[in-house]
């Protein structure tokens, strides 16, 4: 299964304690999108979240440009912008913009999620209602493509119009139903555990409906996979972005990620031990040979298309480590030497 999936990263452009704030962490995110690309990687994505104090990543499609104009044939795109923060008008501009200047390079990864507090949302003036919208905003950015949209009359998004940007769906369960009736690739992780995953999987499969936007089914599986040259480094490698979820849910704030040394060495409440610890499990990592297994027995259930690595640590050099040895094990090779095996597989859209 490994050697028939592509490979693709996520970067969520996480600041870190005492190695600068928000500009450095997107400066990184550029950087590690470079050595990426080098790695013979698929595809390289940027996040969206607003007023977060660990993530400096809060305007994608500007983030995307800048990572597309740093690399020369990686697919560039995001993961995602959470449509119902938008109007769909500005979003379709923003992308065409985007796939104009580097044409044929641009992924358009949209997801539901609203901003995660009251205060973040009224400050971009929306509700939590506005996610049960998504799949009519969904609707009228497509069309801006097409040029059919019929939400605003004689309203057309230039220099969209015309262009055709492979859209990808952000969804958990019902979610998964709005890329199957959109027939479009649906983007998935285990955020409420493995066996609610497949069951989305499976029904987005059986209600997928062809499309302009694609023929047939197409499922990215997202999630952390972490690869060190011993199963302890490896987990090492969880326990910032563990400390980090343990803390959001514990203090109300997701904060920058520190070193995992200092967060081990910590007194912990019951509560936040029971937090992290469960955000330790369910993840990928290990020797090549253990994430290996790991990542062929969950593509096999899943007869997934793709995986998007979405790996945070505080070690960014450990990070690149990871990602070597991970291009080494699915069969990845530089870039630079000629295309990757990937490149040349039999898969249809995108």
């Amino acid at each position: 299964m490994i050697a028939q999936t592509r490979f693709s990263v996520l970067d969520r452009s996480r600041t870190r304690e005492a190695h600068g704030n928000g500009p450095q962490a997107l400066r990184d995110t550029v950087d590690l999108a470079r050595r990426i690309e080098a790695l013979g990687y698929h595809r390289f994505w940027v996040s969206e979240h607003h007023s977060v104090p660990g993530v400096a990543g809060s305007a994608p499609t500007v983030l995307a440009s800048a990572v597309a104009a740093a690399t020369s044939s990686i697919r560039v795109g995001t993961g995602g912008v959470m449509l119902p923060n938008h109007q769909p008008l500005v979003v379709a501009e923003q992308f065409g913009v985007l796939e104009s200047l580097f044409p044929g390079r641009i992924d358009m990864g949209l997801g539901r999620s609203v901003g995660f507090t009251d205060g973040i949302r009224r400050a971009l003036g929306r509700d939590k209602k506005d996610a049960g919208s998504f799949a009519t905003q969904l609707g009228e950015l497509l069309g801006y493509f097409t040029g059919d949209q019929s939400a605003h009359p004689q309203v057309h998004a230039h220099p969209a119009e015309g262009l055709r940007i492979p859209a990808f769906v952000l969804a958990t369960g019902a979610g998964a139903q709005v890329a199957a009736a959109a027939g479009l690739p649906l983007v998935i992780a285990a955020a409420r555990g493995e066996d609610e995953m497949l069951r989305a999987i499976e029904g987005y499969r059986e209600a997928f409906r062809p499309s302009a936007w694609g023929e047939r089914p197409y499922v990215v599986l997202s999630g952390t996979v972490a690869v060190a040259g011993t199963s302890d480094e490896a987990a090492r490698l969880l326990v910032p972005e563990a400390w980090a979820s343990a803390y959001s849910r514990t203090h109300g704030s997701f904060p920058p990620l520190a070193p995992a040394d200092e967060i081990l060495a910590r007194p912990m409440s019951d509560r936040e031990r029971g937090l992290f610890d469960d955000a330790r499990r369910g993840h990928i990592h290990g020797t090549q040979d253990e994430v290996a297994d790991g990542l062929e027995k969950v593509l096999g259930r899943s007869g997934a298309d793709e995986y998007l690595v979405a790996t945070s640590t505080y070690d960014r050099g450990a990070l690149l480590d990871s990602y070597r040895r991970l291009a080494r094990l699915v069969g990845l090779t530089d870039t630079q030497a000629g295309p990757t095996e990937q490149d040349g597989c039999d898969k249809s859209n995108p």
